[in-house]
């Protein structure tokens, strides 16, 4: 993949996870991008509340059993608040059909639909997943700006989660390596958190070399 095309696809990417400006909505434009817009831009609140540790889940499913998921989830939310990431539950009214979360690139704000997050292993598979986003976006220079960058080297990354990403983002090729990166994270515990915890330190790209075109990309922008 060429620098651009490495760009290009961060940018779109980015608009993909919520760049996408928003005004009023009527009760017709619920479980649309243009909800989620709304919400994402700040204008739509209704409903939406912000998460800061897993008491908050605690007091949002107070019948749900926490207790596997805690640790690992409270791990996650105190790397966020180092690097500038707000957490909120959003009513699925703001969300497309079956969307469970999205990661907002330009304002670093991450929704959980809150459908779906009284089930621990459904929130800390999304957590993960939207995390890892937030990951690429500081490996990509800065959690400041809007653009996003892989982590991992293709080859690194599972077949499998390179032929579930394949499948299921083939209307949308250039989402597929970020994508990949992603859904691996969602299913294994403690891969999100530890690339978050890099980045709150500073140390992303210790913890992590950059791949080759993205360190082009960084020394050519003066982050190395």
């Amino acid at each position: 993949m060429k620098l651009f095309d490495v760009i290009l696809a961060g940018l779109l990417f980015g608009a993909a996870h919520g760049a996408v400006a928003a005004e009023n909505i009527e009760k017709e434009d619920y479980y649309t991008p243009h909800a989620q817009g709304c919400m994402l831009v700040g204008d739509c609140t209704d409903g939406v509340t912000r998460v800061n540790s897993s008491i908050d889940l605690l007091h949002a499913f107070p019948d749900a059993n926490w207790d596997l998921v805690e640790h690992e989830f409270d791990q996650i939310m105190i790397a966020f608040h180092e690097i500038g990431v707000k957490v909120y539950l959003g009513p699925e009214k703001y969300f497309p059909v079956g969307a469970r979360g999205t990661y907002h690139t330009v304002s670093n704000t991450f929704y959980l639909n809150r459908s779906f997050m009284h089930r621990p292993g459904v929130l800390m598979s999304v957590v993960r997943h939207e995390g890892w986003h937030a990951a690429q976006d500081c490996m990509a220079g800065s959690i400041d700006n809007s653009m996003i960058a892989i982590i991992h080297n293709e080859e690194d990354v599972p077949q499998i989660w390179q032929e579930i990403a394949k499948n299921t983002y083939r209307f949308m090729p250039k989402a597929i390596p970020w994508e990949k990166e992603a859904m691996w994270a969602g299913k294994t515990a403690g891969m999100t958190q530890k690339a978050l915890e890099a980045c709150a330190a500073g140390e992303m790209w210790k913890v992590y070399e950059p791949t080759p075109k993205t360190g082009e990309w960084l020394k050519k922008n003066g982050y190395l």
